[in-house]
């Protein structure tokens, strides 16, 4: 397999390969089904749901031997989906044709079950149910928050939604309005269709990352299983729902029809995932610059980004106009959230500052904030340089290492803010070596934090150790087995890729006994 995944030659070894990897994705359909299962009484139901009445639910919610199962049962589940999602990898290394059929076999087989769980790792769905509200009752969701709406508590939002403003775009909103108006705010109804709205999300980078991957001479299989069969991406984007799976999707596929001389459809469909979530103006510049083509000159190319610009925000702006929102949705990037979370490299290092700053004898929270300003303005500066630096050589990987800079350099990072770079970065190629060992860790530390950190339990109850106790000691056990223990994946980090690890494939056997399979 070359650095980039691209095809190798399709030999004996890797047609067993092929041929055995049904066992991984059955492997994943277990742990999906085990996070089903395990999300009914750990997972985030609307107090105003008819659910909380339901017997089996109440059993769950109100025995400690229910919480607890469901706990080991959800957590135990996702640490089987990040196992098969790797032995996936390691059954389709040298990618011989037929994988990509594999892997969105996977795909879809791990995520059907997350369709229909309670919502887990975030509750951020029942915010969108509130916006809708907001909508239908002419308020303005960029203005007041969803503490304005009677009884919002019960429909499950989190409180500190109560008073925020939504960072969301207007078209997302349209959808939100459109979801209330069909259920009239039923939690349980209103949570599939957000649901079906993110899988189209999904389906968009199901059929639109191979084929910019193969715009790039990278394997598109490898470049779907890395970005889209990681259980980050499916939980994040099936089973919590985000819109940003609609916004990552929307974007992909813009970006693949401007690198195909479809600059028109490239814009519109970028300007509907800025209408989801408006992070994605980013890529406009970049999006300017495939339209401007080979060899163009710089006036033609602000000739271009001029009417790129003019194009995406005139639809924006008459987007607004129509629904009396105007452009509220620009405060998200002209007002970010305050604050940081401490894992981000802005948070942790600042938080390093802080700690040297007091030692000293020195304004330590002021030199904190400095220096995460510091970063984001390092971020903006990397931007503008990718824009104007590179001539037409890589513009897409351009475009995705300026998304991954203003991500990683920003003082917060959800765990699915990861996902907006990665299909970008997977499509114009992630090497076997650091890069692909940075993704494991990532996937896998981000996947462990939501498992203990994002459980939903009654008060109520008397347990004597937490369900975040219990789920960090489940993942942290089976992480070090993956690592250090699993005869399959312990080499993925010490060697790195797949270049250390050698499938032995079925064992010679004596005739009437059978091989056996893992």
């Amino acid at each position: 397999m070359t650095a980039t995944g691209s095809p190798t030659t399709h030999t004996g070894s890797t047609a067993i390969v092929e041929s055995r990897a049904h066992v991984a994705v059955i492997q994943g359909v277990i742990g999906s089904l085990m996070m089903l299962v395990g999300s009914v009484g750990t997972g985030w139901i609307a107090n105003g749901s008819p659910m909380v009445r339901h017997p089996l639910v109440i059993e769950l919610r109100v025995n400690a031997w229910g919480v607890y199962t469901c706990t080991a049962l959800l957590t135990l589940g996702a640490m089987l989906l990040i196992r098969s999602w790797l032995r996936l990898g390691q059954r389709l290394r040298g990618w011989p044709p037929g994988s990509l059929r594999t892997v969105r076999t996977a795909v879809i087989a791990w995520s059907v079950p997350l369709l229909f769980a309670v919502p887990i790792y975030s509750r951020d769905v029942y915010a969108y149910i509130g916006q809708g509200r907001l909508m239908l009752a002419g308020k303005d969701p960029y203005v007041e928050g969803i503490s304005s709406l009677d009884n919002w508590f019960m429909l499950g939002a989190d409180p500190e939604w109560a008073e925020a403003r939504t960072p969301y775009g207007p078209y997302f909103l349209w959808i939100a309005a459109a979801v209330v108006r069909l259920t009239n705010a039923q939690p349980d109804a209103s949570v599939m269709l957000f649901r079906l709205a993110a899988y189209v999300g999904v389906i968009l980078c199901m059929v639109y990352v191979p084929k910019l991957a193969r715009l790039h001479n990278v394997n598109g299989a490898r470049a779907l299983w890395i970005s889209v069969a990681n259980p980050l991406f499916l939980i994040s984007f099936v089973a919590s729902a985000h819109n940003d799976a609609l916004m990552v999707g929307l974007a992909v596929a813009g970006v693949y029809f401007a690198a195909t001389k479809h600059p028109l459809i490239g814009i519109l469909l970028v300007t509907g995932s800025i209408g989801i979530k408006p992070i994605t103006i980013l890529l406009l510049p970049f999006i300017g610059l495939l339209w401007a083509g080979k060899g163009a000159s710089w006036p033609r190319r602000f000739v271009i980004w001029a009417a790129t610009a003019l194009i995406s925000f005139g639809l924006l702006a008459l987007s607004g106009w129509a629904d009396g929102l105007g452009v509220g949705w620009a405060w998200a990037l002209l007002d970010p959230t305050p604050g940081y979370t401490g894992y981000s490299p802005s948070g942790f290092l600042g938080q390093q500052v802080e700690r040297l700053g007091d030692f000293l004898g020195l304004p330590g929270k002021d030199m904190a904030g400095g220096f995460r300003q510091l970063l984001q303005g390092a971020a903006i500066v990397l931007v503008l340089v990718l824009m104007f630096v590179g001539g037409d050589r890589k513009i897409v990987r351009r475009m995705a290492i300026a998304f991954a800079a203003l991500v990683l350099l920003s003082p917060i990072i959800q765990p699915w803010y990861i996902l907006w770079l990665l299909p970008l970065l997977a499509a114009t190629g992630i090497k076997d070596n650091w890069q692909i060992r940075i993704i494991y860790i990532v996937i896998t530390f981000f996947v462990v934090f939501g498992a203990q950190d994002q459980l939903s339990v009654w008060p109520f109850l008397d347990l004597s150790a937490s369900v975040s106790q219990v789920a960090f000691v489940i993942t942290v056990a089976f992480t070090l087995y993956l690592a250090l223990i699993d005869p399959r994946t312990r080499t993925l980090l010490t060697h790195g890729g797949f270049r250390g690890w050698v499938d032995p494939g079925p064992p010679q056997v004596a005739a009437g006994t059978t091989a056996h399979k893992d």
